[in-house]
Parts: structure tokens; C-alpha cells; sequence
């Protein structure tokens, strides 16, 4: 089911026609950008609601003199209370933003209107939202321009659509898929009343991607599920060759499979995965300092590319070798190992047994067994194995561990033979 981004109940079943090249022109008020009179050209969408002066129906940000923040919907009557004084609304609107109020208690605070980030995080939300850390990257990193054609799977509570929206403007198309119906309605309504009404760009479909996907000639996809590599057919059905696809997945286990899928797929470009973390700074006088709390992990990004029809993506070499696809292990083999790891699995680089005997000489000070003359005996009284007792090596081993692993450096677990 396909539901248009507008109050009408009638089905969107095409995508938004391109207008005409050129400047938009309202010819009725409440047309695109708001204009509010025939022949005045248009700004985009929202645009007329981040100017001007406060006006009823209008969300505010308050910030008191703690710095902590209150949002608030603009509306006659009514009256903004805190255990410490009230004010009314009517003192707020048809004044300029940026503005100060005092309460009956005196406290001063400071407003201003939300910006994106400030919004998507005092909204209201039915699924966990995209942090706008995250969103910045996904518009940066996936090269979201304006008039791209964008699906986006995965809509939530609606922050990042928000952003790709502002980032295709009205001349693209974002098509957001959703399964479930009463985030879509959630999704709509956040995104509606922070473009202050429908936007031209958008469409919404309640369903599942990998059955109502329908377009073609897609530049860019965003994935924003629980298993995206379900979708790698679909998506790559609809990309052009270059176009982009990226996910947004929470777990390292997701992150792993969804590139093993990728990569075993063969029509896309080797991935790319990273994650950001956002820390604050203290800054007053002299004490300059990173905050204590931060924007820690929130997801992981991967990013690839489609190649042309026909085309086989280049091998790449690889240290450590031996993954399960190089190998000819089949499917049943392959899900069988995302429960059990290997050290060059997890990208650890194999070492020789010569290193490791050196390695052991070295930190011992004692012929290793192997290294040995023939007909030579260990030292009397000092170990041919193992670490020797009071070294720096086994005061550090804690307890349940041997010395020095097979990485040089890791301890391994003691077994008892």
C-alpha cells in the first residue's frame, strides 16, 4: 500500500512528475514554498517557516539559564509553566526569534526556533530515530544531491528522511518503505509538521521493499533494517551502475554479515564500513576540557557501489587469505560459521610458527625444544618451557592465563591436559 506524504486519502502510485526548469511560481496561497499570492516566486518547501516572526501553531525552543532546553507549540491561550513561574504564549507570538522572555518568577529564557537536530530529538517517536551524527554522514557519505532519486527503507520514526528530504529538494524523489503502518503514520505526521505540510518529494509505502519495490534508474539507497542483506537483490534491481546503496546497522554482528553478503553477491563494489562518536568540549575561562558524557556508538555505516550489468568486481588480495567464500565452502557452511570465529576471521594476521618460536626464546631467555643442538640438554634448574616464575611476563599473566598467545601479545587460556 502506497501512501502519498498529503492529507488525501488517495493512493500514490507514480512518482512526482519534474517541474519545469526554471523558478516555481505560487499561484494560490498554500502552493510549494508558501508563497501566498500568484506570480511571487517560490522558496522550497519549509523554507517560509524557518523566517519571519514567531506565529501561532509554531514549535519553540526555550533554554533556561541552566542550559537545559524546553520545546513548546506556540498556541493562543496558552501558558507555559515550570514549579518556578509561568508565562503566556501570546507574549511569544509576532515576536522575532531569538528573542528573550521572563516568567512571573523571573527566570529569563531564551527563544529560538528548533533547528534539525534539535527537532529530531525532541519529536515524537515510535521507533528509535537516526542520530543526526549519523544522518549528517549518511547525506555526506552516500553523496544525497539535490533532485537525486532516493529510496529509503526502514522510515521510523522519520528523522532521517527529514534529512534526505532537505538534502534532494523538491525537484528529486525519496520513496521511504515502512512495514509497519503506525510508524508510517508517526513518520508522516513528524515529517509534515516539520516542512510545515506535505512535501512534493516524498512518498511513502507501507509494505516490505523487497516486494513493492517498483522503481528503476534509483541513484542512491538507504537501508535502515534488521537484515539488509535480504534486500541486495532488490536494491541492485533498481540502482543505476555507480549509484550508491548504504546501511545503517547496530550490531558488529550485522555489520559483518551484511559484508560477507555484499561481497558474495557480485554485483556490487568491495564495502566500506565505519562508525562515529561525537564528544563535546567544556568551555569556560581557562577550563577547556572534553565533556564528560558523549554521543557514543549508535550504528555502524557501510557503504557500496553498483557495478555495470555484467561486470565482475576485481579480486582483491587480502591479508589475512581465507575467508569461507575463497575457500568453496557452501551456504549452509557459510551461516554455520557467523556463530563460531577464527582468528583471521576477525582480521587478525597469521603467524609463523619461527616468529612464534623466537618470540618464546625471547621473553624465556631458555632453548626452545626444536631450536635445540642434538644430544643438548636444558640448563639444570631453569625451565625448557613456559614462562620463568617471578618475570615481569607471569606477574602480568592474569589468573587463568598462560603467557604470550599466538599474536604475541594475547594471553591464551590455560586448559588442563
Amino acid at each position: 500500500m502506497t501512501v502519498p506524504s498529503t492529507s488525501s486519502t488517495a493512493a500514490s502510485t507514480a512518482a512526482p512528475s519534474a517541474p519545469a526548469e526554471g523558478p516555481v511560481t505560487a499561484t494560490a496561497a498554500g502552493c510549494p514554498g508558501e508563497a501566498g499570492g500568484p506570480g511571487v516566486v517560490a522558496g522550497p518547501v519549509g523554507a517560509a517557516a524557518r523566517r519571519g516572526p514567531l506565529r501561532e501553531g509554531e514549535r519553540v525552543q526555550l533554554t533556561d539559564p541552566k542550559g537545559r532546553l524546553h520545546t513548546i507549540t506556540l498556541g493562543v491561550g496558552k501558558e507555559f509553566h515550570t514549579h518556578r513561574g509561568l508565562f503566556k504564549h501570546e507574549e511569544l507570538i509576532g515576536r522575532a526569534e531569538g528573542t528573550t522572555i521572563r516568567n512571573t518568577a523571573g527566570i529569563e529564557y531564551l527563544v529560538l526556533r528548533p533547528l534539525l537536530p534539535d527537532y529530531v530529538l525532541s519529536m515524537p517517536r515510535g521507533a528509535a530515530v537516526v542520530y543526526p551524527k549519523d544522518a549528517g554522514q549518511i547525506i555526506a557519505m552516500a553523496d544525497i544531491f539535490p533532485g537525486a532519486r532516493v529510496v529509503e527503507a526502514g522510515v521510523g520514526s522519520g528523522a532521517l528522511s527529514m534529512s534526505l528530504l532537505r538534502a534532494v529538494g523538491d525537484r528529486g524523489l525519496l520513496h521511504s518503505y515502512e512495514r509497519r503502518e503506525d510508524f508510517a503514520d508517526i513518520a508522516r505526521a513528524n515529517v509534515e509538521s516539520f516542512f510545515g505540510g506535505p512535501h512534493p518529494a516524498w512518498r511513502l509505502t507501507v509494505g516490505d521493499l523487497v516486494e513493492n519495490l517498483d522503481e528503476t534508474g534509483v541513484d542512491r539507497v538507504v537501508l535502515d533494517m534488521l537484515a539488509p542483506w535480504e534486500c541486495l537483490e532488490a536494491v541492485a534491481e533498481a540502482l543505476v551502475p555507480g549509484g550508491v546503496l548504504i546501511c545503517y546497522v547496530a550490531t558488529a554482528t550485522q555489520l559483518s554479515r551484511v559484508a560477507e553478503a555484499i561481497k558474495d553477491d557480485g554485483q556490487y563494489t568491495e564495502p566500506t564500513a565505519w562508525e562515529s562518536m561525537v564528544r563535546g568540549w567544556h568551555l569556560e575561562g581557562l577550563a577547556v576540557r572534553p565533556q564528560h558524557r558523549m554521543v557514543g556508538h549508535t550504528g555502524f555505516l557501510i557503504t557500496t557501489r553498483r557495478l555495470a550489468d555484467g561486470v565482475t568486481p576485481p579480486l582483491r588480495r587480502r591479508r589475512p587469505q581465507g575467508s569461507l567464500r575463497d575457500g568453496g565452502e557452501d551456504a549452509e557452511q557459510v551461516e554455520q560459521a557467523w556463530g563460531h570465529w577464527s582468528p583471521a576471521d576477525l582480521g587478525e594476521r597469521p603467524i609463523s610458527e619461527k616468529k612464534i618460536r623466537r618470540v618464546r626464546r625471547d621473553v624465556t631467555g631458555a632453548p626452545v625444544p626444536g631450536n635445540q643442538p642434538p644430544g643438548t640438554k636444558p640448563p639444570t634448574g631453569t625451565p625448557s618451557t613456559g614462562t620463568p616464575s617471578g618475570s615481569a611476563l607471569s606477574a602480568r599473566a592474569p589468573s587463568g592465563t598462560a603467557g604470550p598467545g599466538a599474536d604475541g601479545g594475547r594471553p591464551e587460556p590455560v586448559t588442563d591436559s
